[in-house]
């Protein structure tokens, strides 16, 4: 087990990459809060993970974020890694998004993150360490049509990832993230299945990727492992891409 005995809380955890990776964070020995807005959809994920606690948090509200990790170290008498991964998508141009969906873009996917390190920056400062790992997205490597304010977001979580790392390095706290391709969520789906041709939306995104069709949560969870692993005990700073291949062409 290659994280056994820490204690771990990941957000947006109910489905996708934030269940997957508390899944695979759990058998690697961790012990994990699984955190989402959606209290049923997050109670109900926690139980099928043995030893998991839930507990419902809105990311955009500093107060429950800090009961969220105050209610963790509580549960578990410490805390070693928080996983950012709460995340929502909102599509438009700077013409047509509106300005109230900018700003719930970045509140959820970009600020949240300012919000949890705020939390759990003192805790990992007198413990001398801790870890920190964000759900970026390759939408912050690369321009993509109507996605303005999730591009602006995601590259926004790849520079305060940096920012964070240099910050905590010195304690030492390591904060790093992953980029993701097209990964089989619920939100990547629901997203292809919104199109005017959801068959042929998924043909193209799937030949995107050069090794063969979107990725699965698993992927994206086995490099959170790694991420929060000593073997990565000198890495910080750094934005993970997993992809598939799709950013190593054109």
């Amino acid at each position: 087990m290659r994280l056994k005995g820490r204690k771990a809380i990941i957000t947006g955890a109910a489905a996708g990459i934030g269940f997957e990776t508390a899944r695979r964070f759990a058998a690697e020995g961790v012990q994990v809060v699984l955190s989402d807005i959606d209290g049923t959809a997050v109670d109900a994920a926690a139980g099928k993970i043995d030893g998991a606690i839930a507990i419902t948090a809105d990311v955009t509200d500093q107060g429950q974020i800090d009961r969220m990790v105050s209610g963790a170290i509580e549960a578990f008498g410490g805390l070693d890694i928080i996983v950012n991964n709460a995340g929502i998508p909102m599509l438009g141009t700077v013409e047509t998004l509106a300005e109230a969906d900018w700003d719930r873009e970045i509140d959820v996917n970009l600020k949240s993150i300012y919000r949890t390190g705020r939390a759990v920056w003192p805790h990992f400062k007198s413990q001398g360490g801790g870890v920190i790992l964000n759900t970026a997205s390759i939408a912050g490597l690369l321009g993509s049509p109507g996605q303005a304010s999730y591009g602006a977001a995601k590259a926004g979580v790849i520079n305060l990832t940096r920012c964070m790392a240099i910050d905590g390095a010195a304690i030492p706290i390591r904060v790093n993230c992953i980029c993701p391709g097209f990964i089989e969520t619920p939100m990547v789906l629901a997203y292809l299945e919104g199109q005017d041709d959801p068959a042929a939306s998924r043909a193209q995104v799937d030949a995107m990727h050069p090794l063969g069709g979107i990725g699965r949560p698993a992927d994206i969870a086995n490099g959170f492992v790694y991420l929060a692993s000593d073997e990565a005990s000198w890495v910080t700073g750094t934005a993970l891409t997993i992809d598939g291949g799709l950013t190593a062409g054109i």
